[in-house]
């Protein structure tokens, strides 16, 4: 991939490294489906066992060759690893294997680019991407090798084309950086002028697809965008959400749907998308959402944890709501649909529902009014328990 974009439907070949790291996806499920998110189409995969990445190729050179003789019998124009790759490794591997190698960071900034609709998703993004570029100068152009100076070029006599490419990356990410700031200074404004119209805030938070846009759209009767796809919502949408005449005396509070978590979600993006997230750190109450229907929900609940950690929200009040009821294999159902889970020693409530179906909501709906009207007591403002 020399330009940095995907072919559309290229056949790809997904690699899987097991490190010895307990989230290693052996079947490279999710990767799977990040490819196809991203247009591309999974041909093969392959997978391996390392104590520690190989510092040239990350593999070493024998399982290399195996990856590049399973791409030539599939006729893959990509490779696309799961885990984050040097800019040498990168370099070295398309040298071993002649056709382009990517990683699962470039791939999920492939995907935000993709899916960014408002000005303020589309410079975050913008901003990410430039930081990922700027560290992979060394390996994209080969015209970056050259000397260029002289008369009327700009830099002055002999300074090197990848160090003016370097200057002409670090000015769009300085630009992108103050455009992003002011943005994020109106969207402070705007907050701001909510929480004194409305003094309580709740904000959807969720490992991607686990349904807070489908969730969204059945408490606040609203039409964000929803798919069954990674990453589906990028920019935060904010309603109001009415709790009804008995519980919620005929008041609405805020509700927001924010971008979806992922594995190894890159840190650029973290940063970049900071001013959207600061919606999970400003609200009063967290709606953590799981797939409860994915087995895997334990490790995606801590990928969620770990980045509410990074912006801050760590300690804002949660509840859990376990959605795709309508999705659970039988024998898993839940006894009762209101429950509490254990998170860190601590007992968080938790409620089963479909958001397709509308099945639990009621029940959510009449715990939010609850916790709405009380506008959380002191015992409950300081940690992530709500009893």
């Amino acid at each position: 991939m020399k330009d940095s974009t995907h072919a559309i439907d290229a056949p790809t070949i997904l690699v899987g490294v097991d490190l010895g790291l307990p989230h290693f996806d052996g079947e490279l499920e999710e990767l799977g489906l990040l490819a196809q998110t991203a247009g591309l189409r999974p041909v093969a995969r392959i997978t391996c066992k390392r104590k520690a990445p190989d510092a040239a190729l990350f593999v070493g050179s024998g399982k290399a060759d195996e990856i590049k003789a399973l791409a030539l019998l599939h006729g893959a124009n990509e490779i696309l690893f799961d885990q984050s790759l040097s800019p040498a490794q990168q370099r070295n591997l398309e040298r071993h294997m002649g056709i382009p190698v990517n990683d699962r960071t470039l791939l999920i900034l492939e995907i935000f680019a993709q899916r960014a609709r408002s000005h303020e998703g589309k410079l975050q993004v913008e901003l990410a991407k430039l930081q990922y570029l700027s560290t992979r100068l060394v390996r994209r152009w080969s015209h970056l090798e050259r000397q260029s100076g002289g008369i009327g070029m700009r830099g002055g006599p002999g300074e090197s084309q990848i160090e003016l490419d370097r200057r002409m990356i670090s000015e769009s990410i300085k630009r992108t950086r103050e455009r992003l700031e002011k943005v994020k200074r109106q969207r402070s404004t705007q907050r701001r002028q909510r929480q004194r119209r409305d003094a309580f805030a709740i904000s959807l938070v969720g490992y991607t697809n686990a349904g807070k846009s489908t969730l969204f759209n059945a408490l606040v009767k609203a039409r964000a965008y929803a798919a069954d796809q990674l990453f589906a919502t990028l920019d935060t949408t904010t309603r109001q959400l009415y709790l009804g005449d008995k519980q919620g005396g005929g008041r609405s509070v805020s509700l927001s749907d924010t971008v979806g978590f992922i594995r190894d979600l890159p840190h650029g993006l973290i940063d970049a998308f900071q001013a959207t997230l600061q919606e999970a750190a400003d609200a009063s109450l967290l709606m953590h959402v799981v797939d409860a229907s994915n087995a895997n929900f334990p490790e995606q609940m801590d990928e969620v944890y770990k980045v509410l950690a990074d912006i801050g929200a760590a300690d804002v009040p949660q509840v859990l709501v376990f959605n795709k009821l309508d999705t659970m294999r039988e024998g898993t159902q839940p006894v009762s649909l209101h429950d509490h889970y254990d998170v860190d020693g601590q007992s968080v409530p938790r409620f089963f529902v479909s958001a397709k179906t509308g099945q639990g909501l009621s029940a959510l709906r009449e715990f939010l009014a609850d916790k709405a009207m009380n506008n959380l007591p002191d015992d409950l403002t300081s940690g992530p328990v709500l009893d």
